[in-house]
C-alpha cells in the first residue's frame, strides 16, 4: 500500500502572542517507521519542517499559519500516489485548518482512504467524522500498532471492525471500535524514521521544544503519565500506564543521532520522564560512563516525588541543564480539584536542589480553573513569590484552557457550558493566552478581565522578585536577548517572539 502521511499546519495567536515551539513530528516518524517496517510505501509532508522560517495570514487573517497552508499541503501531495493519507492532529486548536486540509486532500485523492490520529481527535473523534465528512477514520491513542493493522485490513480488503482502538465511518453510521490494549515492550517500536520527515530544516535552523541550545533531536525515553489530572487528555490518549524503554536502548538512539547528524543536544519529548527514580538513575549513569558529550533536557513538565539532590546531581553530570516543573497551582484545594497529586514543598525543595546544581528551571503554572476562587489564586500568587526566592529562572503562567478528552472538559460540557465545539471555540483557544493582559476564564468567580488582571500581576511579581534577588541575572538576560543567546526558556520565548515578529513583517497572502 502507498501511504502518505501529514503534518497539518499550525496556527499562532495574532499580534505580540506568544511564539509557539517548533517541534519536529515525532509521533508521525514514529508512525512512518512502523508502517514502513511493515512493507508499506511511506511518503510524509511536514508542514513545518518544509517552511519552518515561513508565516502566512491564515483563512481568518488575524491568526497566523507557520510553515506551508493547507492550500500548499495540498499542491504538493498532488502529484504523491496515496491509497491511504493520515493526518496528525495533535491540539484542538489546529483543528479548523486540518479540517481545511484533509477537505482538500479529498478532492487531489477522491479514492484514498482519510485517517487522522493524535490528542484532538483521540479526545473528540465522533465529533471530528461528523465535522469533517472527507474524513473516514479516526486512530485513538498510541498509534503504530493501530495505524499498520488499518492499512493491513484496507490492502486485504477486511472490514475495519476488526480494529481495535479506532473510530470510523460505516455509510451513515459512526463506529467505535473496542479499545486498544496498549504495548508493554516499547522497546519493540522501531525509531522515528527521519528520512520521511526530515529533520535537517530543524536542526539547520536549531528548532526544538525547549531550549536552543544547538542542533536539537527530539526523543523519548518513555510513554505515558500514571496520574489523572482532570486537565490532561493523557488519560484519554495513552491510559494511565507509563513505559519506560530501556536505558541502553535509548543511549544507543542518542549516540545514533550525535553520528549522524552531528546532534549537540536532545530534548526528551516525554509526558512525565521522571517516575522511578532507579531508572532515571540508571540511565544518567550509563551516560556518563558511556562519556556521552552532548545535553540534553525535560521542556515539557515533570514532578518532582523522584528527583531529589542524588537524582539533580546524576542528571547534571549526564548533561542535563534545563528542566520544567509542572506544580499547576499553588492552591492545595486547586490541587486537590484537578487531580494534581503534587506536595508543594516537596516541589519547592526539588526545584531549589536542580538550581543548585546549575540546571535552569521553568515552571507551568494555570489559573482560572472552574471553581477557583479569588483566595485560591492569591495562593498561587504566593507560591509564584516562593518560586522565585528558590532561584526557579522562569515560569509559564496560563489560563485554563478547556480541551476535549479531558475529564474537566467533559464535565463542563455535561453542564451545558460547550453546546458545540465550532471553529470559534477552536481559535478561542489560540487568542485565549495569546498575551499577558488577555484570557478566558471557566471560573464563575473570576472574569476574563479579572483573569487577565491575575497574568499580569503573576508574572510582574514572579519577575520583579527573581531579578530584585538576582539582579546580575537582568543584565545577562539582556545581553543574551541582544546577542540572541538563549541559556532560559524566558529568553527562548522572547527571542523566538522577536524573530516571529520580524517574519510577519512580510508574510505573504494565503
Amino acid at each position: 500500500m502507498r501511504v502518505l502521511l501529514v503534518r497539518a499546519s499550525s496556527i499562532l495567536p495574532p499580534g505580540i502572542g506568544q511564539a509557539s515551539s517548533t517541534c519536529p513530528p515525532i509521533g508521525l516518524a514514529y508512525i512512518a517507521a512502523a508502517i514502513r517496517k511493515a512493507g508499506h510505501t511511506v511518503v510524509g509532508i511536514d508542514s513545518i519542517g518544509e517552511a519552518p522560517l515561513k508565516f502566512s495570514p491564515a483563512e481568518r487573517t488575524k491568526f497566523v499559519i507557520r510553515g506551508l497552508t493547507p492550500r500548499e499541503i495540498t499542491d504538493r501531495a498532488t502529484g504523491i500516489q496515496a491509497d491511504v493519507i493520515g493526518c496528525s492532529i495533535m491540539f484542538t486548536h489546529e483543528w479548523p485548518e486540518a479540517k481545511r486540509t484533509i477537505r482538500l486532500l479529498r478532492h487531489t485523492h477522491p479514492h484514498a482512504f482519510i485517517m487522522a490520529g493524535g490528542e484532538h481527535v483521540t479526545g473528540a473523534p465522533e465529533l471530528s467524522l461528523e465535522d469533517c465528512s472527507e474524513l473516514d477514520a479516526c486512530v485513538l491513542g498510541e498509534g503504530e500498532e493501530t495505524a499498520v493493522q488499518v492499512v493491513s485490513v484496507l490492502e486485504n480488503g477486511q472490514s475495519l471492525r476488526v480494529v481495535n482502538g479506532i473510530v470510523f465511518r460505516d455509510g451513515n453510521r459512526i463506529v467505535r471500535t473496542p479499545p486498544r490494549s496498549r504495548t508493554r515492550n516499547i522497546d519493540s517500536f522501531a525509531p522515528p524514521d527521519w528520512h520521511v520527515f526530515p529533520i535537517e530544516p530543524y536542526l539547520d535552523n536549531e528548532l526544538g521544544f525547549g531550549v536552543n541550545r544547538g542542533r536539537s533531536m527530539p526523543i523519548l525515553a518513555t510513554r505515558g503519565c500514571p496520574y489523572e489530572c482532570t486537565f490532561c487528555s493523557s488519560p484519554f490518549m495513552w491510559t494511565t500506564k507509563w513505559l519506560a524503554r530501556d536505558p541502553d536502548a535509548v543511549l544507543d538512539e542518542m549516540q545514533a543521532a550525535i553520528r549522524t547528524y552531528n546532534v549537540s543536544n536532545f530534548d526528551f519529548y516525554d509526558l512525565t520522564a521522571i517516575i522511578k527514580r532507579d531508572w532515571i538513575i540508571e540511565f544518567c549513569r550509563k551516560m556518563v560512563e558511556r562519556n556521552i558529550q552532548c545535553t540534553w533536557q525535560l521542556p515539557s513538565g515533570t514532578r518532582s516525588e523522584a528527583v531529589d539532590e542524588e537524582v539533580v546531581d546524576w542528571m547534571y553530570r549526564a548533561g542535563c541543564r534545563d528542566v520544567s516543573y509542572a506544580p499547576e497551582s499553588g492552591s492545595p484545594a486547586v490541587l486537590k480539584r484537578i487531580k494534581k497529586k503534587v506536595k508543594l514543598d516537596r516541589m519547592l525543595s526539588s526545584m531549589k536542589a536542580a538550581v543548585s546544581a546549575g540546571m535552569n528551571v521553568k515552571c507551568n503554572i494555570i489559573i482560572g480553573f472552574p471553581d477557583e476562587t479569588h483566595r485560591h489564586i492569591m495562593q498561587t500568587m504566593l507560591f509564584l513569590f516562593r518560586m522565585a526566592r528558590v532561584g526557579v529562572h522562569d515560569i509559564h503562567l496560563n489560563g485554563y484552557q478547556a480541551y476535549p478528552g479531558t475529564e474537566l472538559f467533559q464535565e463542563l460540557q455535561d453542564k451545558g457550558l460547550f453546546k458545540t465545539l465550532d471553529d470559534d471555540y477552536c481559535f478561542s483557544l489560540v487568542e485565549s493566552n495569546a498575551s499577558v493582559t488577555s484570557g478566558i476564564s471557566h471560573s464563575e468567580y473570576i472574569n476574563n478581565r479579572m483573569l487577565a488582571l491575575y497574568r499580569f500581576v503573576g508574572l510582574s511579581l514572579f519577575y520583579a522578585t527573581r531579578y530584585f534577588l538576582k539582579p546580575l541575572d537582568l543584565a545577562k538576560t539582556v545581553i543574551n536577548i541582544v546577542k540572541g543567546r538563549e541559556e532560559t526558556r524566558g529568553q527562548h520565548e522572547i527571542i523566538n517572539l522577536i524573530k516571529r515578529r520580524r517574519a510577519n513583517r512580510v508574510v505573504s497572502p494565503p
